[in-house]
């Protein structure tokens, strides 16, 4: 009976958290794809096929699609990792529209797709994000960023995978035959909204919540649960983190938010959390709704008390 109900659960968390895409049989995409008309470029991860590439449909080539504010970026980038229950993407409410309002306050916005489902469970969905963070970093002359001031965002399922990249980074490596590489993949920032970030720990029947949804059988261990568990990774090292929840929020608790800050706090690492009494799952930044409309005023202050409005330092000579 208790699988059944978490069961129920998850499946209404596809339905509420997801705008969830189909995979066609659609040829492999360009290296470069641009909207004139709006002025959005997507890219691929990497030039051919992506590691552990099942396929060639969309579904299979991890992109990030890029919003350049109007006027001159400021030189600090986001790359937005949205929600779905690692089987699908809410990549309106918590893609397109939070890369809008970044974009708007100077900031250039990256929504990263990333590979899911059962075809590629963890660590597939992590190595998407690390190739994310390190090629923005890679081309931040490209994009007129600063490299040292590149974070990541997610909401829920994208919570868990952008707090992962935070807890689970590497340094560069000058050595490396691909120039991406030669960077660190490591975020200078995090921003979590109602992250599942306990998604895979056994008291949270993390089998039945994950494991089970991904179809995985032999390979579901306390051991693969541990390795993605981000709390269990916190330390000094872990960016300056920003996380939102709400008290009576019914698929993913507001003591994930906790946990992880409690863990932040242990580390010494600079964070800050706020969770509001009402608000349902998957609302993005706020949904109308006017008490969680804020958030996002919260979290313009402490992106400004960061100095992540500031010019870029090193700007792009002007053509």
């Amino acid at each position: 009976m208790r699988k059944a109900l978490i069961a129920l659960v998850w499946g209404v968390l596809l339905i509420v958290e997801s705008n969830s895409y189909a995979a066609p049989a659609d040829p492999i995409v360009s290296r470069s794809e641009t909207d004139q008309f709006l002025g959005i470029e997507t890219i691929r991860l990497w030039p051919g096929k992506a590691p552990g590439a099942v396929g060639n449909s969309t579904a299979d080539i991890p992109t990030l699609t890029i919003f350049k504010p109007s006027d001159r970026t400021n030189g600090t980038a986001v790359i937005v990792a949205p929600g779905g229950s690692y089987m699908g993407l809410a990549a309106n409410h918590e893609g397109r529209q939070v890369a809008d309002w970044f974009a708007a306050r100077g900031i250039t916005a990256f929504v990263l797709r990333y590979r899911l489902g059962p075809s590629y469970p963890l660590p597939t969905p992590l190595l998407d994000a690390q190739r994310a963070i390190r090629t923005v970093r890679a081309r931040a002359a490209d994009f007129d960023l600063d490299p040292n001031r590149i974070g990541m965002l997610g909401f829920s399922a994208g919570g868990h995978l952008t707090a992962s990249a935070g807890t689970m980074h590497h340094e560069a490596s000058a050595n490396a035959t691909d120039p991406i590489d030669r960077v660190s993949d490591r975020p200078d920032f995090l921003v979590l909204g109602y992250p599942a970030l306990l998604m895979l720990r056994p008291e949270t029947q993390g089998r039945l919540r994950y494991c089970d949804l991904m179809k995985m059988t032999h390979d579901c261990t306390r051991e693969y649960m541990d390795r993605f568990s981000p709390e269990l990774h916190v330390n000094a090292r872990t960016p300056p983190t920003f996380l939102f929840h709400t008290t009576d929020d019914g698929l993913v608790p507001a003591s994930d938010s906790v946990v992880f800050y409690s863990a932040l706090m242990k580390a010494g690492v600079p964070a800050e959390l706020h969770i509001f009494e009402h608000g349902h799952h998957g609302v993005g930044f706020g949904n109308g709704d006017v008490a969680l409309g804020a958030w996002p005023a919260l979290l313009d202050t402490w992106l400004r008390g960061r100095g992540l409005f500031a010019p870029n330092p090193n700007p792009k000579p002007a053509p």
